[in-house]
């Protein structure tokens, strides 16, 4: 029986979990639709979700469609939810885009049809809520070919617009054979020559849905089921099924993970190829962890059932495997893209409510980031402190109202604030020699920092041979060097930079006669570790850093007349307006604008605007910090800085040490 991977995606509150619960509805797996208002939904399972009438984590859901098993994902459509979409992305064979008559094409809708058309997932569009006034036909196809950049086939024409009888007439519109012509020679030759038989027509559609040429586009409405049966019939022919050798070699991807009431694991991963048995050892993982599936169930006609093995194409839940993370491969992992969106800008600090303890905090933090791995936890135990990074303010109140819900705690958060890096300005080099004063370590690191290009990550190199000292210890030296860089001169990471070993030395084993081996005076991996931050934050001084914060592109749509009230705004905010547009009655403005002023702008746009301003906002690049003194962030290491306070917290808290 043929499967397909589909999932739902769009701009929060067009409708996408309303279209889902018409979906199983009308192909006859729940009696009653689901309401998003009341809190009723198949998908929408945390209280959470139910509470606030919002997806916050994807869920899965299956249901046939004649011959064909869909599994259905729903999905987050608010932008803070961002890293739930991405995971999901992944493991799809098809989409549908939601859209709504009303507002139209959105921010987060142009983010998602930018991503689906560069991974080629072929993608149908679905214009909801023609039963609403204000809904839109003609000129919404022609603003969502223009806005999201992506030809469009109209796959027929709504009746009774705006009204609860709206209705979808299906069948190709002559619009759409011309965006198919474009793509197809032979058709465009049958076009001129009036020779385009139906068949013809629908074997193209097909093709190039699929080869993600053009994107079908259906009307309808999710609340009265209008254009459902025919969403639901190019569901079932233009999206492709999922393929992949069930006798080949085992490959997967976990994109979900949970944790039961007792605290297990809760694997959802879609296999690509081979057959994932139970009882059989399964490799995961980067570093390639060997564990043993003791229980896997499939989506099936809205159920989740047992079974004892997963072919590929299936997603299944997975039980046994205590240390899978999201992202784990299974068994050959597969060439993919790290990440489809940007990380997390924005961070904040955890406070304990009273009563809350604080291990019990950590606990729960540390929970609810295995889950999301977009998220980072910093933790400072010289301040007893949790930092969580974070996309917005409503995950914010997610992430609060989740811990009293689930766990039981209470917190706040301090206020929000930008997460930046730091970038060299210079080349610096520094040494320490084994055996000379100042340096306590029986070790000899020396170090050259020198900037990289931005994206290229950290590299190490070595100057020195390779066989000068024993492996553990340059493998020391490395592992260090990357943990001191989370935290340059003022606190910040250093993302880019070319680290090279220029110098080493080490202290062979020493032995007294008739005793056995003398430790003192003797080098350790404790001496490599303990020397490393001293010598890369001064090569880090010497070179120098500045301090760069993320900035947001932004797109402003607004009527033309508040342009000269906006600008003053967006000038008090450090935004960089960049091009202007005026559009008969409105005008499109882009531009930069810092991260940590984007929630203040999203506040002040309705009122500057009479309401009808829309905002497109998502990470671009880091800029030099300008305005006001450099921020600076507070350290969570043993401040290599001030080196007596290093050496006594290191010297204090290894005493004794045994490597």
């Amino acid at each position: 029986m043929p499967l397909l991977n589909l999932g739902i995606l769009a701009h929060v509150d067009a409708g996408k979990t309303s279209l889902t619960e018409r979906l199983l509805h009308s192909v006859g797996i729940t009696d009653e639709i689901g309401s998003v208002d009341a809190g009723t939904t198949r998908t929408d399972t945390l209280a959470l979700e139910r509470r606030r009438g919002i997806t916050i984590k994807s869920a899965v859901v299956s249901f046939p469609v004649d011959d064909v098993t869909v599994n259905l994902i729903d999905t987050p459509g608010h932008p803070d939810f961002i890293a739930e979409v991405e995971r999901v992305l992944g493991v799809l064979d098809g989409a549908v885009l939601v859209v709504s008559a009303v507002e139209g094409v959105q921010a987060q809708t142009r983010v998602l049809m930018r991503t689906l058309r560069r991974l080629r997932i072929p993608t149908l569009v679905f214009v909801n809520k023609i039963d609403r006034r204000g809904a839109r036909e003609q000129d919404l196809l022609r603003d969502i070919a223009r806005r999201l950049g992506a030809p469009v086939a109209p796959m027929g024409r709504t009746a009774g617009l705006g009204t609860r009888e709206a209705a979808f007439r299906p069948g190709p519109e002559p619009a759409a054979l011309d965006v198919l012509a474009d793509h197809d020679d032979g058709l465009l030759t049958a076009y001129v020559e009036n020779a385009v038989t139906p068949d013809r027509l629908h074997a193209a559609l097909v093709r190039q849905t699929r080869q993600c040429l053009v994107h079908p586009v259906y009307f309808g409405s999710a609340v009265t089921g209008a254009g459902v049966d025919a969403l639901i019939g190019g569901i079932r022919d233009l999206l492709p099924a999922a393929d992949g050798d069930p006798d080949g070699p085992l490959s997967g991807t976990v994109f979900k993970v949970e944790r039961g009431p007792a605290g297990e694991k809760t694997a959802y991963a879609r296999i690509y190829s081979g057959t994932l048995r139970v009882r059989t050892p399964v490799q995961f993982g980067d570093a390639g962890a060997e564990g043993k599936v003791t229980a896997v169930s499939v989506f099936e006609h809205g159920c989740d059932i047992r079974r004892e093995a997963v072919p590929a194409g299936r997603i299944a839940k997975l039980w046994g495997l205590a240390d899978i993370r999201i992202g784990d491969p299974l068994g050959r992992p597969r060439k993919t893209e790290s990440h489809f969106f940007a990380p997390p800008t924005l961070e904040t600090v955890v406070v304990p409510g009273p009563g809350t303890h604080p291990g019990a905090l950590h606990t729960a933090l540390t929970q609810l980031a295995e889950q999301d791995p977009l998220i980072g936890l910093r933790h400072d135990e010289v301040r007893r402190e949790i930092s969580v990074s974070l996309y917005g303010e409503v995950q914010k109140e997610v992430v609060q109202a989740t811990l009293a819900d689930e766990y039981g705690l209470h917190v706040t958060f301090r206020e929000t604030t930008p997460l930046c890096v730091e970038r060299l300005t210079g080349t610096g080099a520094a040494v320490e020699f084994n055996g000379k004063d100042p340096n306590p370590f029986l070790a000899t690191v020396g170090l050259r920092v020198e900037p990289a290009p931005v994206g290229a990550g950290v590299t190490f190199a070595l100057e020195v041979e390779l066989g000068s000292m024993p492996y553990a210890f340059f493998k020391a030296v490395e592992d260090t060097v990357g943990e001191t860089l989370g935290q340059g001169p003022h606190g910040w990471p250093v993302p880019d930079c070319a680290v090279t070993m220029t110098h080493s030395g080490y202290s062979s084993r020493q032995s007294h006669a008739h005793q056995g081996f003398d430790k003192s005076m003797s080098s350790t991996g404790y001496d490599f570790r303990g020397l490393t931050p001293l010598v890369l934050t001064e090569a880090l001084r010497r070179a120098g850093t500045r301090v760069y914060e993320p900035m947001h592109r932004f797109r402003i749509e607004a009527p033309a007349d508040t342009l000269g009230a906006l600008l003053p705004v967006l000038a008090g905010l450090g935004a960089v307006p960049g091009a202007t547009e005026t559009r008969g009655e409105s005008c499109v403005l882009e531009g930069a604008v810092p991260a940590a002023r984007v929630h203040a702008l999203e506040q002040r746009l309705p009122g500057l605007t009479r309401g009808e301003g829309e905002l497109e906002s998502a990470f671009d690049h880091y800029a030099p910090v300008t305005r006001g003194s450099v921020p600076e962030r507070a350290r969570t290491d043993h401040n290599p800085l001030n080196r007596k306070e290093y050496l006594l917290n290191v010297t204090r808290r290894t005493a004794g040490r045994s490597d």
